[in-house]
């Protein structure tokens, strides 16, 4: 079953989606992204790991944020730089997550608001999310690529199935897609 989605990255009211597909050179699993003029096959790893490291950053930004609101009210550190340079140790002893991704991701605690965000982009494109978007957005994202990967194995099953054409099988995905949203 092909997965779309289209979580808000508030970037000029450009939607980045998501979507399952395979590589029509080998038949493998992809997704699709789409944001803008940028457009991307991504292997389901990297969509997993993508999605891994939205939700990190979400629980990070949100943690940041507690961070220093205990370090202003509780402590009493009330030097922005001071902040900033706690900040910035305690992130440097973060594990490092592995594997690549197909977004720039970064946790980010709102120094004037106060408030948390997952600030993402690839290549020119950019957005801001709030952590519970960037939630959203990696289960979106996981979905898709375990759909990309049903849906290999479900292409590859009716070609075998010699009662359908490829392009058969292609209309047929494409009325499911257009079910789905």
């Amino acid at each position: 079953m092909d997965s779309t989605s289209s979580p808000n990255t508030r970037s000029d009211d450009r939607t980045l989606t998501i979507r399952s597909t395979v590589d029509p050179a080998t038949g493998t699993p992809a997704c699709l992204i789409e944001w803008g003029a940028i457009q991307a096959r991504l292997t389901p790893d990297v969509v997993h790991t993508t999605a891994r490291d939205l939700m990190a950053a979400a629980a990070a930004a949100e943690s940041d944020v507690a961070l220093l609101a205990f370090l202003r009210e509780d402590v009493g550190v009330d030097n922005n730089q001071a902040l900033a340079h706690m900040l910035a140790h305690v992130r440097e002893r973060r594990p490092v997550p592995a594997g690549r991704t197909a977004l720039r991701i970064e946790a980010v605690a709102g120094a004037d608001t106060g408030r948390p965000y997952v600030h993402i982009a690839r290549g020119s494109m950019k957005g801001c999310l709030t952590p519970d978007e960037a939630r959203g957005m990696g289960q979106i994202w996981t979905e898709a690529a375990a759909a990309a990967q049903i849906d290999a194995r479900l292409r590859y099953a009716l070609g075998e199935w010699n009662h359908l054409t490829p392009d058969d099988i292609e209309r047929l995905f494409a009325i499911m897609r257009s079910v789905q949203r």
